[in-house]
């Protein structure tokens, strides 16, 4: 998952408030006492799921670098309070600096993350108190701050909605430290409600989506990033697009097949990154006789067959789509299918509508510590029907990470800029991994192609 959000160098970098920022709009009917309510409760939400994952684990799990693609959870809990300080304590209240002499130490454009556990970090004590301390008077700036619709980082609040973002992402990367440590499960959740199995059985395999304009990404959603922006209008043929993501159930069919093996089916270097690593399965999957088993946040069970695939690479989806005889969506196609109402010819924020995620909506918010069973969140629905696009498992597109038309840097270029072209591929729709306050139709990821730690699945097209 991204977690670049309002990082270190761009923060010491930046002004804060850049002449040509696109300003967020204030939030309609949302007073200015609401608006502080508001970030403080999400500030409050992201904190407590830090504590919950920094906590369940002793001194030396914190302190281990569990793999060389993750940082060490306790420099994610110090970084966490380190970017609060940068942006909300220094730039937003004016503060003097607490800890300046950390600022290079939790920079995560100067150190990637196999460095890390070199560095001299806070030890988990320290750097517990150190974040509890920048939030207690980060709470006293919002109490004291005016929010000033002039003032682009603090219109709608938007600096405090990009710092519980950036936390809630860091939250999401330190559950993907979880999955990948040995050893006994330290996290619990209870498990999604399952879908009705009629109803299930009754959804069609894919929905079509007419051609036709729309309007994608936003120029009035507060706490949207610079690389949701602006909203403007994409004309999109007509598609089908599968109803639920796929399943563990048919991806077992492409590897029964032999999918691993035909290079007729991958992207050169797709086929090239499998062969040398000896790829021949899902992140985490064994064969146990004639069983397929998995290693799920400590605990080894079987596949289950109606639950979306997960920790798949984009090369390993675009291979699956090949094998079907279809493809992965486009990102454009994504969002319509995602956004788009057909009787009004609007673009909702969500799925369902405009309103905020509810537990019926979506699997979100690390509520549960799996995706849904295909066809659950009838709730959630999209217009045309279709399920499961917010939340459960990120879904891997075909679209390069690029800017929108009218892009403008906001507030400074290390967030998106300079992650555009064509190295990342971009991923739609969240997980059970992601709050909600990261999680909007309009919102984007992206990654490596190779990527597999993260919890991404997909889903195929085809054009009508």
């Amino acid at each position: 998952m991204t977690d670049r959000t309002a990082e270190s160098r761009a923060a010491s970098a930046a002004p804060a408030e850049p002449a040509d920022a696109p300003a967020p709009l204030l939030i309609p009917g949302q007073d200015a006492e609401a608006l502080r309510d508001h970030a403080v409760a999400t500030l409050t939400r992201a904190r407590a799921r830090t504590a919950l994952l920094t906590s369940c684990v002793d001194e030396d799990d914190l302190t281990a670098q569990h793999s060389p693609l993750m940082s060490p959870l306790v420099w994610d809990l110090a970084h966490i309070g380190n970017q609060e300080e940068q942006w909300l304590l220094r730039t937003v209240g004016g503060h003097d600096a607490v800890r300046p002499d950390i600022d290079s130490i939790y920079d995560a454009f100067e150190h990637p993350r196999s460095e890390r556990p070199t560095l001299p970090l806070l030890p988990p004590a320290e750097a517990r108190a150190y974040a509890a301390d920048i939030r207690d008077r980060v709470l006293d700036v919002i109490e004291r701050t005016p929010l000033d619709p002039g003032t682009p980082l603090l219109s709608s609040g938007f600096a405090y909605g990009m710092i519980a973002q950036h936390e809630q992402q860091h939250d999401e990367t330190m559950l993907i430290t979880h999955q990948l440590r040995k050893g006994p499960a330290a996290l619990h959740a209870p498990e999604p409600p399952a879908p009705d199995a009629g109803d299930a059985a009754r959804l069609p395999a894919e929905v079509l989506v007419p051609a036709g304009p729309f309007a994608m990404g936003t120029s009035t959603e507060p706490w949207a990033l610079d690389n949701e922006r602006p909203e403007h209008q994409r004309l999109v043929p007509a598609f089908h697009l599968d109803t639920v993501p796929v399943t563990n159930g048919a991806y077992k069919a492409f590897i029964e097949d032999g999918g691993y093996g035909d290079e007729r089916w991958w992207a050169p270097a797709g086929w090239a990154q499998i062969r040398e690593h000896g790829i021949a399965a899902p992140l985490f999957w064994r064969r146990d006789g004639n069983e397929w088993l998995r290693r799920r946040f400590g605990t080894v069970e079987p596949v289950p067959d109606d639950e979306p695939v997960l920790h798949v690479s984009w090369y390993e989806a675009d291979a699956y789509a090949r094998w079907a005889g279809r493809r992965l969506p486009t990102e454009e196609e994504w969002e319509k299918a995602a956004r788009h109402d057909p009787a009004t010819g609007a673009s909702r924020r969500y799925p369902w509508g405009d309103a905020e995620p509810a537990a019926e909506h979506a699997n979100l918010g690390q509520r549960h510590l799996r995706p849904a069973r295909a066809g659950s969140y009838p709730a959630g629905a999209s217009p045309l029907g279709v399920r499961q696009l917010i939340g459960d498992v990120w879904e891997w597109t075909s679209s390069d990470f690029l800017p929108y038309p009218g892009f403008t840097v906001f507030p400074y270029p290390e967030y998106s800029k300079v992650f555009f072209g064509g190295d990342h591929k971009v991923l739609r729709g969240g997980s059970f991994a992601v709050d909600a306050v990261a999680c909007r139709g309009t919102f984007r990821n992206w990654d490596l192609p190779v990527r597999r730690q993260i919890f991404s699945g997909f889903r195929t097209a085809r054009d009508a």
